[in-house]
């Protein structure tokens, strides 16, 4: 039987946006849930990874892909590589270099990149993060993704992701609740699902070539090029997610903000110096040759 182009590890709702996308550019896939329930309409294959359980038939049993991609987070040190040697082990043919044959892809989170924005302003540098930028090494899923690293892994590390039934508006009431709250939102960073499906259609399509220097033990940072003011957000979406004729409570907040003695905010957005955390994007786009087809929320 011919290897799949693609095997999606937990075909959750980044799938929903990716699976139309592989169908579209007529790419072979197979997906897992947990359940075995269909996902875009397309069938997927009951699947329940456990690091920890020295039984791994239901790993041997998976359909052989060319590339895997991991979309469920993995935690601390011996996941990845139980799911790499294991997958890798019971895949091979004889004939096969162990080495080379097989790509893992894993999601991730550009939360590790969150601390220290405000840090670096006050140091007088610059509130600008890229993917080769610190991060936090002792974060339980950075650990594993670490780990993945180094057995030839790629991690896409996305930012906020937003899309379809995720209405970053409806996100107001959870973090913002009172006035406080609001004075110290900063920053946001998003991508939306449509554009998480074309970056990840783009490494698992590259060449060998790009693969070897771009995808093999490298970490990138996905957004949608956009660094989103909380505030101006806020202020923004006043009439709520119903249209209301009463501006929110938030955005009465945020103007009561820019105008306490001190703030110095005369508009809005604020810049990036006092937003203090900024991800810069650009080389994924640039190297792996797309555009964000979704940018500002």
């Amino acid at each position: 039987m011919e290897d799949l182009d693609l095997l999606i590890l937990g075909a959750g709702w980044t799938s929903t946006f990716l699976i139309p996308l592989l169908q579209q550019h007529r790419t072979s896939f197979a997906a897992t849930t947990t359940s075995g329930r269909p996902v875009a309409g397309h069938p997927t294959i009951p699947f329940r990874f456990n690091p920890s359980d020295p039984d791994q038939t239901a790993i041997a049993a998976l359909p052989r892909a060319r590339t895997l991609l991991i979309t469920f987070p993995l935690y601390g040190s011996g996941a990845s590589k139980t799911l790499v040697e294991t997958y890798t082990a019971t895949h091979q043919s004889a004939a096969q270099n162990a080495a080379s044959k097989f790509r893992f892809i894993q999601l991730g989170s550009t939360g590790i990149w969150q601390g220290g924005g405000q840090t670096l302003v006050s140091e007088g540098r610059s509130p600008w993060l890229t993917r080769h930028s610190p991060y936090d090494t002792t974060n339980a899923r950075a650990v594993a993704e670490d780990e993945l690293l180094s057995l030839g892994g790629c991690v896409l590390n996305l930012a906020g992701l937003w899309g379809g039934a995720r209405d970053p508006r409806a996100w107001v009431q959870r973090v913002a609740k009172t006035k406080e709250e609001v004075r110290g939102k900063k920053s946001l960073h998003l991508i939306h699902g449509v554009d998480v499906a074309r970056g990840i259609a783009a490494v698992v399509g590259c060449e060998g070539g790009v693969w070897e220097g771009s995808g093999r033990g490298q970490r990138w940072m996905l957004t949608d090029g956009f660094v989103y003011d909380w505030w101006a957000l806020l202020a923004g979406w006043a009439e709520g997610v119903d249209g209301r004729e009463e501006p929110s409570e938030q955005a009465g907040w945020v103007f009561e903000l820019m105008g306490e003695e001190g703030s110095e905010v005369r508009g809005l957005p604020r810049s990036m110096e006092a937003l203090g955390r900024c991800y810069d994007s650009r080389e994924f786009w640039r190297v792996f040759g797309v555009v964000p087809l979704k940018g500002r929320v």
